[in-house]
């Protein structure tokens, strides 16, 4: 991927819109986001757009991507969880900059097809887990930074009790709702849990596939 003219342009694209964490930057370089996309997307992989993936998903947008992690203020020695690891692309470059990532999925189906990409790319800090994301991930709590790779009404009380005092959770926060005269969006959103409870600050307007409860019936039997 080295001076490879697309992740050069894209870069400086998200230099221009504002990211300026150079970890997050050097992470989204050294990720090759067509290994995360369907074969006619490919063209468009180093594209700042979303791209549709299987199970009426989506993968977000590089300045998205980036936003989120340096919202996160991640330090080496991190343990984050991700909820919605869809492809796996915001999964791999939270690897990067963290000790470990956690990152969970409702369709069974993308997590393997997100393991395997991971194994190619040896991302060994990289734990992955079929459940429903509105509970978390008890057995591995608490992490210092939660991520919602979905969208929610509000974020569910189960995640922040995940999250340690001082942690940082980053989410995506509202419904979109469209009319002939206007469309309300959620927000990125970023929230600081201290002992006294929590500090909101919108980031953001943003579009996310909706977070869903529970699993999808035919695989709700086994994980």
């Amino acid at each position: 991927m080295a001076g490879d003219p697309r992740v050069i342009s894209l870069i400086m694209t998200l230099r221009k819109l504002g990211i300026t964490d150079t970890r997050v930057l050097s992470a989204i370089e050294t990720t090759p986001r067509e290994m995360f996309v369907a074969e006619p997307f490919r063209s468009s992989a180093y594209d700042n757009t979303a791209l549709p993936i299987a199970c009426g998903q989506t993968i977000s947008q590089p300045q998205i991507v980036a936003m989120a992690a340096e919202a996160l203020e991640l330090g080496p020695n991190m343990r984050v969880l991700e909820i919605g690891c869809g492809s796996g692309y915001q999964a791999a470059v939270l690897s990067h900059l963290c000790r470990r990532v956690y990152t969970m999925e409702r369709h069974k189906s993308l997590l393997r097809e997100a393991e395997d990409r991971f194994k190619k790319l040896k991302l060994e800090n990289i734990a992955t887990w079929y459940g429903d994301g509105f509970k978390g991930w008890p057995e591995q709590a608490p992490f210092d930074r939660i991520l919602l790779s979905a969208a929610v009404p509000q974020v569910p009380e189960t995640l922040i009790e995940q999250l340690k005092v001082g942690g940082i959770l980053v989410a995506p926060v509202g419904e979109r709702v469209n009319s002939d005269s206007e469309s309300v969006y959620q927000h990125l959103t970023k929230m600081i849990r201290s002992e006294s409870g929590i500090v909101a600050q919108r980031l953001m307007p943003v579009v996310y596939v909706p977070m869903v409860a529970g699993l999808p019936e035919k695989n709700a039997s086994s994980r």
